[in-house]
């Protein structure tokens, strides 16, 4: 029987400067005063349900321009601070020490890291020179469930040792003083700074990972992302998210949790994302690409529905129905 990684320890940490979400909304619309678009956009931050929010810079630092090797300097000293903070507070809780550490998995997205955020942790944590590291960049608003799907399958292959696995973001140092585009104004209404972790082994008592799953949708990559501009990044929002999510969550869901009871880890920057699930999905065309369903198909791991062959084919991408056993996950 495979053994069953389970949850040891949680840790957080948040930067310096606490953020109120009034004076943030007042320092944008100084920002961008007299820009035609600024009333339209300005209801984001009351609607969006946050009081306050942790900064890696202060609120001042917004008002002037900041190049792309300020941004990343920034976020490369903060993003270890935090890293740090947050891996001891889990060695601290479950009390091991560093040499218990057999693999470390760290994700994020909001920077660039080169040596990668782990190996620079490895001196500071004092961490076995032979400990395995996974660096995960580009995952976004998934890094978090998809890392510990991967996290949780190394310290399966490793039950006497732990596993490190941390998260930091500073979406802060994203915003751009010069861009009133949507995007800009919506990320800096929504997102915060901080970092995350857990720490996993086989042996004791715990929540488990059981079970991971994951499900990519055709010409779906424009949904979210960075635009690599002159001044950093630019943050990329699709209006189709809150669709995608009530629409076509849904029979994913199906294929993947027969016979499971799940739990949903789900974004919380949007109430009305953290709604889409409950709500009817609207009527509309169905997602690019989507495959027809059929009434008579079986699942299959490869679309957003059913499989349009019977269950005893295979596709033509050479996919078959999931077995059970690898159905159910974090995503």
């Amino acid at each position: 029987m495979q053994p069953v990684p389970r949850l040891a320890a949680i840790a957080t940490a948040v930067p310096a400067y606490a953020l109120d979400q009034e004076a943030v909304a007042e320092h944008v619309k100084r920002l961008f005063a007299g820009a035609a678009q600024l009333d339209h956009l300005l209801p984001v931050f009351a609607n969006s349900g946050i009081r306050r929010r942790y900064s890696a810079v202060p609120l001042e630092w917004f008002g002037e321009p900041h190049g792309w090797p300020e941004r990343n300097s920034l976020y490369l000293d903060t993003a270890i601070e935090l890293l740090d903070t947050v891996a001891s507070r889990l060695l601290d809780t479950a009390g091991i020490c560093a040499d218990d550490i057999g693999a470390v998995v760290v994700v994020s997205t909001t920077g660039i890291a080169t040596p990668s955020l782990d190996a620079l942790l490895i001196g500071r944590l004092r961490l076995p020179p032979h400990v395995q590291r996974l660096p995960i960049f580009g995952l976004g608003c998934a890094g978090g469930a998809l890392g510990l799907a991967r996290a949780a399958t190394i310290a399966s292959a490793m039950p006497d040792r732990a596993v490190l696995f941390l998260v930091v973001e500073l979406c802060s140092l994203t915003f751009r003083r010069g861009d009133l585009s949507k995007s800009n104004i919506i990320a800096s209404a929504l997102f915060g700074d901080g970092a995350a972790g857990l720490l996993l082994r086989c042996r004791g008592e715990g929540p488990g990972i059981a079970a991971a799953g994951e499900h990519i949708w055709p010409d779906s990559l424009d949904i979210m992302g960075w635009e690599v501009v002159e001044d950093g990044l630019k943050p990329v929002f699709s209006r189709d998210i809150p669709r995608l999510v009530a629409a076509e969550l849904g029979p994913v869901r199906a294929i993947f949790s027969a016979g499971m009871v799940w739990r949903w880890p789900i974004s919380a920057a949007s109430p009305a994302i953290r709604a889409a699930p409950r709500s009817s999905p609207p009527a509309r065309k169905p997602f690019p690409s989507r495959p027809a369903r059929s009434t008579t198909s079986a699942p299959c791991c490869a679309t957003t529905a059913t499989c349009p062959r019977p269950a005893s084919c295979s596709c033509s991408t050479g996919c078959s129905p999931a077995p059970a056993a690898s159905r159910g996950g974090t995503r």
